[in-house]
């Protein structure tokens, strides 16, 4: 099976007006979604769109709607003029526990063959809205080093304003993955990064239910910890900045890999 579990290490950093920082662990998901089906069959406690102990929808990424995630990548890759033969997608994210999950970030690879031709970086924000930033290129489809940048388009954190640069870092080597975000602000002065770093191992039940015996408010780690930290930085000072409310989905074409 292609398919991987993730086990990784999530840090994010503030840099200015003042430094604060936190890091949990979670697991996560590599899913190819050629094996959908698959991945369906072959667990108790693993679904595809449906409600389980763990489970995965496809509705959670993309259009959000009833289409499927490949639908949303074919969609864009014609509109952006992104060829390919023979095309494989495969998403990094968290898996939804008990029904629930949040994904700050999900990061879809789009491989034709056997070269990666572009990078989806799907981005929501507590308000469950979301941007997706897409990157273009050629690399192989293995292991790769890939750096690239653009201009924030997106309000994520009320404490940081929209004016900024955001770098990515995007590597795969082996079993290991390391996505890495640095945002600096129009004085190129680093405001934060953010990182999720770790190693796929094999999908299995026991794996999935391991994490969940241990902390059984994992699927709820993520947003507890967002809602801690953004408590603690306006306890320390931090600036709101307001903004209206985002009417729908929206994703830019930023550059080449």
């Amino acid at each position: 099976m292609k398919s991987k579990l993730f086990l990784s290490t999530v840090i994010h950093k503030r840099f200015s007006p003042f430094t604060h920082e936190f890091n949990y662990k979670v697991p996560s998901l590599f899913i190819d979604l050629n094996e959908l089906n698959k991945l369906n069959e072959s667990f108790t406690f693993f679904s595809v769109n449906s409600f389980n102990i763990f489970s995965f929808f496809e509705k959670d990424h993309g259009f959000r709607d009833n289409r499927s995630i490949k639908k949303f990548i074919k969609h864009y890759l014609k509109e952006y003029r992104i060829n390919y033969k023979d095309l494989n997608i495969k998403i990094l994210c968290f898996p939804r526990i008990f029904g629930y999950v949040f994904n700050p970030l999900s990061v879809l690879y789009c491989f034709d063959q056997e070269k990666l031709i572009a990078i989806f970086y799907e981005v929501k924000n507590t308000s469950n809205e979301q941007h997706t930033y897409v990157f273009s290129g050629e690399s192989k489809m293995n292991e790769f080093n890939l750096s690239h940048k653009c201009s924030k388009q997106f309000y994520v954190s009320p404490f940081i304003n929209m004016n900024g640069m955001y770098y990515f870092k995007n590597k795969i080597s082996k079993n290991k993955i390391n996505v890495t975000i640095d945002l600096y602000n129009q004085n190129k002065k680093k405001i934060l990064i953010a990182s999720q770093f770790g190693r796929l191992v094999n999908l299995t039940s026991f794996g999935l239910l391991r994490f969940i015996l241990l902390n059984p408010l994992l699927g709820f780690k993520v947003i507890i910890a967002i809602l801690f930290e953004a408590f603690r930085i306006f306890y320390k000072g931090g600036k709101y900045y307001a903004r209206n409310k985002k009417p729908s989905d929206s994703i830019s074409l930023e550059g080449v890999f």
